[in-house]
């Protein structure tokens, strides 16, 4: 069931006034996006087309807080087949970031950014690491970088790690 006071019917307009949702008015939802979509035979969650439906009804929270915005795989395969140039991989862009701005964030990119935060990169780099490349001639890494500390803290990005 849909409620209909919880709809916002200026979602669409939000959404096309990112700079990557601007086609989102000529959306039809057809269904030909979905038909070639590779993520949707994988997951069923991921289905462009509902989710185009749900941008144009303004059902704007359940759409920003969902996991399935983080799915595209940006392949463009929907890019290239919409009738009516409706970028979808744009669209899906754009919702990410209307999410950001509102602390919608998948925990994976909020994992990824304590680890950067951490330790300069998505992984930790441990002595046996270093012992390995140094059996292969290699230099060793660097296993923190302290630049990185420093535009994390200066920037929003701690805000999300939290």
């Amino acid at each position: 069931m849909i409620d209909s006071r919880k709809l916002d019917p200026n979602f669409k307009y939000e959404v096309g006034e990112e700079i990557s949702g601007s086609n989102i008015t000529r959306c039809f939802t057809c269904g030909t996006c979905t038909a070639g979509c590779p993520v949707r035979d994988i997951d069923d969650k991921y289905n462009p087309r509902k989710i185009l439906r749900m941008i144009i009804l303004g059902m704007r929270e359940e759409v920003l807080s969902s996991d399935f915005i983080w799915l595209c795989s940006t392949c463009y395969t929907c890019y290239d087949r919409c009738p009516q140039g409706v970028h979808i991989t744009d669209i899906m862009m754009a919702l990410r970031n209307i999410a950001v701005k509102e602390g919608h964030i998948h925990p994976s990119f909020k994992e990824q950014a304590r680890l950067v935060g951490t330790f300069g990169r998505l992984y930790e780099v441990e002595d046996f690491d270093n012992k390995k490349r140094q059996k292969m001639g290699l230099p060793p890494v660097k296993k923190q970088f302290d630049d990185v500390k420093v535009i994390i803290d200066k920037t929003r990005v701690k805000e999300f790690v939290k």
